[in-house]
C-alpha cells in the first residue's frame, strides 16, 4: 500500500488492491488526518464508471469530514482485472462490495463494527443489494439513486425488454464460445445505439468534463441479461439499517426514488435538492459539498 497524494484537509489516498474470484480490484483507500479507528465507507457509482470519477469525488469528500473511504473499480472495468471488459453485472458488483467490506475491515485504521455505504445513480440501485444482505452495513447513503424496478422497466420497453435479453444472452454465448465481445458505446452524441441515451451523459462521459484514462466508453451488450432483470424496489423491504436518500426531481426517474424510499423497513431521511439534471450531482461541488455534509451527519449519527 503506497501513498499516492496528500489532499487537501490532510487526507491521504492509498492505491490498493485485493482479489475476488481470482480477480483484481483496485481501489483508492482514503484515510483522515490522524487517523485512528474510524467508521469506513463504501462507494459504488454509476453505471460503467471508474473510481476516479463520481465515486472518487465522494469519497474524497467523506474522507474530508472524518470517514474512512475506499472507491474501487469494480471487476471488468478500469484498473480492475475480469474479463470481458466493459461487462455491467449487478450481483457481482455486490461481491465486490463485500469483498471491499473485507477489505476495509481489515484496516487498523478502521473500526470494524462501524461500516456503511454510499451509492451514486445506478450505484444506489446496485448497492441496495449489499445492504440488503450484509450486516456490517450499518448505515446507507444514495445520491441521485436510480432504483431500478423491473416492472417499470417492462412497461418503458414493451416488447423490446424480452428482445434485449436474447440478444444479451446470444452476446454471452459467443463470449463463451469464442471469446467474442459485442460491445456498444456507453454514450454518445449521434444517432448510434448507446447504453446510456443521455445528452447530459455524453457532456460528461464523452468530453474531457469527465473522461479518464481509465475509462472506456463502452459497454457489453451481454451486460443486459443481468442489469434489465435487477430490481432494487425488491431489496428496499429488506433494508433495516438507518438510510438517507439525495434526489432532485430533475435527476433521474424520482418516482422510481419514492416507491424505493416507501418500501425501506428502517429509519430513513429523505432530502430534496435542486438540481439542472442527473448529471451534475456526479462533478458540481454546489451539490457535492451539501449532500457530503448531509451523509456526514446521517454516518456520524448512526456509526459513531
Amino acid at each position: 500500500m503506497t501513498d499516492t497524494s496528500l489532499t487537501e484537509r490532510a487526507v491521504t489516498e492509498h492505491e490498493v488492491t485485493f482479489t475476488v474470484d481470482g480477480d483484481t480490484v483496485a481501489g483508492i483507500l482514503r484515510l483522515p488526518p490522524n487517523a485512528t479507528p474510524t467508521p469506513g465507507l463504501v462507494f459504488l457509482g454509476p453505471l460503467t464508471s471508474v473510481k476516479e470519477q463520481v465515486p472518487g469525488h465522494y469519497a474524497k469528500a467523506l474522507a474530508q469530514r472524518g470517514f474512512a473511504t475506499l472507491a474501487i473499480d469494480n471487476r471488468h472495468f478500469g484498473q480492475s482485472g475480469g474479463e470481458p471488459r466493459q461487462y455491467e453485472h449487478p450481483p457481482k458488483k455486490v461481491e465486490d462490495i463485500r469483498a471491499a467490506l473485507d477489505f476495509l475491515a481489515g484496516q487498523d485504521a478502521v473500526d470494524a463494527e462501524k461500516l456503511g455505504a454510499v451509492g451514486i445513480c445506478a450505484g444506489a440501485g446496485y448497492m441496495s443489494g449489499a445492504v440488503a444482505n450484509d450486516s456490517r452495513i450499518k448505515a446507507f447513503g444514495a445520491v441521485a439513486g436510480f432504483f431500478h424496478d423491473v416492472e417499470m422497466q417492462r412497461k418503458w420497453m414493451g416488447d423490446g425488454f424480452d428482445a434485449a435479453i436474447e440478444r444479451a444472452a446470444q452476446a454471452r454465448k459467443a463470449f463463451e464460445n469464442d471469446g467474442t465481445v459485442e460491445t456498444i458505446p456507453a454514450v454518445g452524441d449521434g444517432d448510434e445505439e448507446v447504453a446510456m441515451p443521455l445528452k447530459e451523459a455524453f457532456e460528461y462521459y464523452g468530453t474531457d468534463r469527465g473522461d479518464h484514462p481509465n475509462y472506456t466508453n463502452a459497454f457489453a451488450v451481454m451486460s443486459r441479461e443481468h442489469t434489465l432483470p435487477w430490481s432494487a424496489r425488491a431489496h428496499a423491504p429488506d433494508i433495516k439499517v438507518p438510510t438517507l436518500m439525495i434526489h432532485s426531481e430533475n435527476a433521474l426517474a424520482p418516482a422510481l426514488a419514492r416507491g424505493f424510499f416507501a418500501d425501506l423497513s428502517g429509519d430513513k431521511d429523505e432530502h430534496w435538492v435542486e438540481s439542472k439534471g442527473q448529471i451534475d450531482f456526479y462533478d458540481d461541488p454546489k451539490l457535492i459539498e451539501p449532500a457530503a455534509d448531509k451523509l456526514a451527519a446521517h454516518f456520524n449519527a448512526a456509526l459513531r
